[in-house]
Formats: C-alpha cells, structure tokens, sequence
C-alpha cells in the first residue's frame, strides 16, 4: 500500500505552509533521511527528509502550492516491490493535526473541522467563483458550531473577536481566550462595517506581489503587537567616539582567517552592552501574562534581520556570558543563515528582548514595533557627528540615538530609564565591556 507523505510541522508555531519546491520527481527513488522538498514557513525555507524508502510514486500538490495545512498528504510513495497500479487504489488521508492548540481543550468538547469547497492546487482563497471564509466584509461572521454555541454561553459578541482559525475563522480558542481575558476583544472602530473600499484606480500601473506565508506572519503579528501592547518610547544620544577607536584597535589585531578571525561591528557593541544592560536591570528582560510577569533567567537577545522575504529574529543565547569576537561570529553566521532561508527553529524562536538597528541605512533615529511577546525592542540609529557641549564649550562628537520601546503592561518607565542608564555608559567607556 502505497505511504502518504504529509506537510510536516517544522516549527512549533506553523499550521500551514508553501510547498516551495520539489527536490524529487515521480520515479525517483527515495531514501529515508534524504530531503525530498523545500518547505517555505512562516519563518524560513527548510527541506523536509523522507521517512521511508521507496519510489516517489505521485506528487499531490505542486511546487508553489502555499496554504498547504500541517499533515496534509502532499504525495506518495511506493514501497518496495510495489507497482504504479498501486496508485490508483491509494485513497490519502490527513492524519490528526499534531500541532498542540493555543489553549488546552475542554473534556468532551471539540471543533468540529470546517466545512467548505475544495480548491484546486494552487487556487487562493477569493478566487473567481470561491468565498473567503473569515471575511465580514458582508456582515457574515464565520465561526465554528461550537464557537458559536460557547460565544452565547459566555455572552461573548462574535463580531467584536479576531478568529485564528483558517482564513480567519473563529474557533473555540478564540472564545475561550476572550471569556479568560486572555484576548482583548477588538474596539468598536475596528469591527468591519461591511462598507467596501474604494476601487483601485486601473488608469494607475502597478505590480502585485502575492503575500508570501513569511510575510503574512510579519503582517499579523505586527498587526496584533501594535493593537494588543501599550506602547510607549524612551530615547537617549551616546556618544561613540570611544567605541569607534577601540573598534578600530581589536579589528587591526583580529587574526584574518581561520576559526578564530572576527572583524567587529557596531552593533556587536550593541548586543554586548544590552546584555549587560539586561544582567543589571533583569525587570527589563520580561513578558507580559495575564497571572504574572514573567522574568527570564537567560539573557537570550533577538537582532533584527532583513532579508529578502522579509525581517526575522535569529536569537542570540545567553549574550551576557559571551564576548565580543563570539557575538561578532555567532551573528555573522546566524545573519547569512537567516538571508539564506536557512535558519532552524531554534535558532530564531524565543528570545526576550530584541535589538532593531538601521543605522547602517543612515536613519538617525526611529521608534520600533514591539515583539511579542517580549516586552521590549532597542532601536539604533547612525552615528552622525553632531554638535555637544563638554565642560561649558562647544565640541563635536560622534553621537548614536536609541530607541527604547517599551510594554507599559509589565515593564515602568523608571524600569525603561534604569536600563537605558545601565546602557548608555558601556557604549560611551566600551572598555567596560572587556571586563
């Protein structure tokens, strides 16, 4: 009997994702631990290995389907001995989704799976003859049986919550979260009026660019931090001068090659001195829960990385213990991985605070978006040489402006000022650092 080969749940987080690429074609031989496809998540691009040897006998869904859900059969393989008229009887099935839900299930009580038309490979949603579930831009709110039932249990409004399910489709978890206070229910202003939007101008060119799932990730989580997070901001000017000199000294002594060779940047300067930071003022280094602020242990710092499908977090783990040539070449490498499409899981998940620079773009200062669930971002601007005043007469000094974004749920602005106070002097006396 012929095996089905299911989209697999390469991140803890991914229900769904692109079949970006076949590495195989039908007839070709498999062998177990061989990558047979590229799968694009909300994240990166990973190859997927084979479970099994055998044939790849039938390819289910094309390279570029997006949309493919967790567990999906996404093709066949003949075992051994097996005939092509093997095919003809195989009748794939999704197995149960393994992808734990958001929040832990009633006894007894189960979403019942959505219903709805089935779409050709490669066919979105909103497509010529398809309606898009989760749209209330008709007014029609679309939820589950059971989140129906439990919503007027709870005496919850359906049209005032954001649903999870697919396509936007309100589901138990979203009911249940809103019913705990887990889950703000949206504003007034936010729910849909059914009032479409104007239609776009044909006189005026213009190319689309399909959402990746990467980008649909970036869309939502931004989208949620930035409705769900008080935001506030702190800034504060150091002065770089000094940095820039010691900079320059340890790259003129760093060895050129081999796997001890580094060549310092700014922004390693940056992550070690927020590290520290962070070891001095751990109230700092937090996320916000509905029972109780939580506070990490490690000193685990997400850098922001622009990459051709869009900006990701590679983590680096315990920076407080690391020095500057190890931050300088762990970053390297995590920064190629990440514009490569390369990173794993582990590398880029968690983190509990993250530093956003865009001063080698030559932005001078601006005020960053939260990631959730941390509590607080670093934004860094250019060093530009300005105009300071030492001593009671005018200098010039190289000066750097950063950007504290701060979660006023669990983190104060005396907590905020502390750690930028704690910052600021290790990037002005860097040799502090060295310590």
């Amino acid at each position: 009997m012929p095996i089905s080969i299911l989209m697999p749940a390469l991140s803890p987080t991914m229900t769904e994702g692109t079949l970006a690429k076949w590495l195989k074609k039908e007839g070709d031989a498999v062998k177990s631990g061989e990558a047979i496809a590229e799968i694009e998540t909300d994240k990166a691009t990973m190859e997927m290995e084979a479970a099994d040897d055998g044939v790849l006998g039938k390819i289910l869904v094309p390279a570029g389907t997006s949309g493919v859900k967790v567990n999906a059969p996404i093709a066949l393989l003949l075992e051994e001995g097996e005939d092509k008229s093997a095919l003809a009887k195989a009748a794939p099935t999704a197995a149960p989704s393994i992808v734990p839900p958001v929040m832990p299930a009633k006894a007894g009580i189960q979403d019942k799976p959505a219903s709805g038309p089935r779409l050709a490979p490669g066919t979105s949603p909103g497509a010529a003859g398809v309606t898009t579930m989760g749209s209330k831009s008709s007014g029609r709110v679309v939820a589950s049986p059971l989140a129906k039932r439990l919503a007027k249990e709870a005496n919850v409004d359906l049209a005032r919550v954001a649903g999870s399910g697919p396509h936007g489709r309100i589901v138990r978890r979203d009911i249940e979260a809103v019913a705990a206070g887990k889950l703000p229910m949206l504003a007034p202003a936010q729910v849909p009026t059914g009032v479409k939007a104007p239609p776009i101008d044909a006189s005026m060119p213009f190319t689309e660019v399909p959402n990746s799932t990467f980008r649909k990730a970036i869309a939502r989580r931004l989208s949620e931090s930035k409705r769900d997070i008080p935001h506030f901001y702190l800034s504060i000017d150091c002065e770089l001068d000094a940095l820039l000199k010691l900079r320059a000294d340890l790259n003129a002594r760093a060895p050129k090659d081999g796997e001890g060779a580094y060549k310092l940047s700014v922004n390693d300067f940056v992550v070690r001195a927020t590290a520290l930071a962070l070891r001095k003022v751990p109230a700092a280094n937090a996320t916000w829960t509905d029972a109780a602020i939580r506070l990490y242990q490690n000193v685990d710092i997400s850098v922001a990385v622009a990459t051709p499908l869009g900006l990701i977090t590679p983590v680096i783990r315990r920076a407080d213990t690391k020095g500057l040539a190890e931050i300088s070449r762990e970053m390297k490498t995590l920064a190629e991985k990440a514009r490569a499409g390369k990173l794993a899981p582990a590398e880029y998940e968690g983190g509990g605070f993250t530093i956003s620079n865009l001063g080698m773009y030559g932005i001078k200062s601006f005020s960053a978006i939260i990631n959730p669930p941390q509590s607080c971002i670093l934004a860094v601007g250019a060093g530009e040489q300005r105009p300071v005043v030492k001593n009671g007469a005018l200098a010039i000094a190289t000066v750097m402006t950063c950007t504290l974004s701060v979660d006023h749920r669990s983190v104060d602005g005396a907590v905020g000022a502390e750690f930028l106070a704690a910052f600021k002097p290790m990037i002005e006396d860097p040799t502090t650092m060295l310590l």
